[in-house]
């Protein structure tokens, strides 16, 4: 009994060809499928970032506004000069200003790289950034 099972473990000499390229095959769907997925995950996930850059510069122009007088800066303007030091750091969109008319603030800014597209908000409001409205918070390809 022994000595046939030692005569098929001898027999069995690993995996055929054809099982060796179904696998690859497998593997090779799999990585089609992932890859384009993966990185429409990441391109989103770089606009949301200007996006959330975006929102975070309106919420300390309010706090700037709060804390100095806006009517006489620039004209009911804010620029990155006024927040970027005491209010922000580190983010994506460099250059902008915020307009300040009563209680509604509008964020101006140049396009901004985020990942394969740019993004230049026109006027926009923390509403139109989060609705993601095409007037005023423009996506447009490289």
């Amino acid at each position: 009994m022994r000595q046939l099972i030692k005569q098929r473990i001898k027999n069995e000499k690993g995996l055929t060809l054809i099982e060796l390229l179904a696998v690859i095959v497998i593997l090779g769907i799999i990585a089609a499928i992932a890859i384009p997925s993966i990185s429409g995950i990441i391109q989103n996930s770089k606009e949301d970032a200007v996006r959330a850059d975006a929102i975070t510069i309106l919420n300390a122009a309010k706090n700037y506004a709060a804390a100095n007088d806006v009517s006489g800066v620039s004209g009911g303007k804010i620029t990155e000069k006024e927040i970027n030091s005491s209010y922000v750091n580190n983010l994506k969109i460099k250059s902008f200003s915020v307009d300040v008319s009563g209680n509604d603030f509008k964020l101006i800014t140049d396009p901004v790289d985020a990942g394969k597209n740019t993004i230049e908000f026109k006027s926009a409001t923390i509403s139109d950034i989060n609705a993601k409205s095409e007037t005023t918070v423009v996506v447009s390809k490289k």
